[in-house]
């Protein structure tokens, strides 16, 4: 296995395990703190356009809303110009989460990357920016 590969993914499952350990203590799993993010941005949209922005099929956004609506994080109402169209908006739970989640996500993100010197987070983060955009460039690979 390419070395790249094998230490991303290592990785990856490492910092998905913590990111769930720290969503967990406010009582979301992972991916539910992306859909509140996507609606702390811009309350109101529709599962499509929330799977669009956190780049996960309109499916897998309705079925997590669906578990967040029954937990009493956000609602369900109909377009008011499309009845075809349903849109996703927070209650105040939902939206009382924002503070603590963006504070986890901090302290975690601070966490992994204390032992880097600001040149070497930066770089960091301009490479992760470019193979991100070489997957965008190339999604037919998948």
């Amino acid at each position: 296995m390419p070395e790249f590969l094998e230490l991303h993914s290592k990785t990856s499952k490492l910092l998905r395990a913590a990111a769930d350990n720290a969503v967990q203590r406010h009582g979301l799993r992972l991916g539910q703190d992306h859909l509140l993010a996507a609606l702390w941005a811009q309350d109101g949209r529709t599962p499509g356009e929330i799977a669009a922005a956190v780049n996960v099929t309109t499916p897998a956004v309705t079925k997590l809303a669906t578990r967040m609506a029954e937990a009493g994080l956000l609602e369900r109402r109909p377009d008011p110009h499309d009845n075809r169209l349903v849109r996703l908006w927070l209650t105040p739970p939902g939206r009382a989460l924002q503070a603590p989640i963006e504070a986890e996500r901090q302290q975690l993100e601070d966490r992994i990357t204390a032992t880097l010197t600001k040149t070497e987070r930066a770089q960091l983060l301009k490479a992760l920016t470019k193979i991100h955009q070489a997957l965008v460039d190339g999604a037919s690979w998948a």
